[in-house]
């Protein structure tokens, strides 16, 4: 009987000895199972999210570079149209003074072959102050007037050369100047009038044909 007890312990024990051992890989096969399909999840997922987020990133810098691209041509256009509107400008300006201009054919005398009158003159700036009356010597009023022959003629003040300027007609507030360039390929005849508190101002040019003193 002790034999037979001994051997069917013996049996038990080992039938539960494997069923441990069963049961152990079995769990370790759920686990190692487990462990696969959770990195499988991963490898999968985590790639489309990286795609995804690579697609994200290269579209957001796209649109930056879209964006920027249109400031700059914006900028640009803009840049252009403020020199084309100062140009314009500038060209009215200069349009306007022609338009503005007088021109006659003949004028006073036969010597004169046209005569310019313009009302967008200005008065030269003055530095007298009081009561004015024409002087023809050196002084501030002779040097306001050389300004104003220069400035009615066209004539740079380096290049002119002044002929006569004196009295026009008994007038102390008007004169009268005859001058030409360095050349002599420019000559002129300027009429002038003092205005109180501004200066002197062109109010005739003549083109002349000859330096004749008047």
């Amino acid at each position: 009987m002790n034999s037979e007890d001994n051997t069917n312990n013996r049996s038990r024990s080992e039938q539960r000895s494997k069923r441990k051992k069963t049961n152990l890989i079995l769990n370790s096969l759920i686990v190692i199972v487990i462990l696969l399909i959770v990195f499988v999840s991963y490898t999968i997922f985590g790639s489309k999210d990286e795609a995804n987020g690579d697609k994200t990133v290269k579209e957001k810098t796209a649109e930056t570079k879209k964006d920027n691209n249109t400031t700059e041509t914006v900028n640009g256009n803009t840049d252009e149209s403020t020199n084309s509107d100062e140009e314009k400008t500038l060209e009215e300006d200069e349009s306007k003074t022609e338009e503005e201009a007088i021109v006659t054919e003949g004028g006073s005398d036969s010597n004169v072959v046209k005569t310019i009158e313009n009302p967008s003159w200005e008065s030269v700036d003055t530095t007298q102050t009081g009561e004015h009356k024409a002087v023809y010597s050196d002084g501030p009023d002779w040097d306001e007037q050389v300004k104003a022959l220069a400035y009615g003629s066209g004539l740079d003040e380096s290049d002119m050369v002044i002929w006569f300027l004196g009295n026009n007609n008994h007038d102390p507030q008007k004169s009268i100047g005859t001058v030409s360039s360095k050349d002599k390929s420019k000559k002129y005849r300027v009429y002038i009038e003092w205005i109180d508190q501004k200066g002197w101002k062109p109010v005739k040019v003549e083109e002349i044909k000859d330096l004749n003193i008047r």
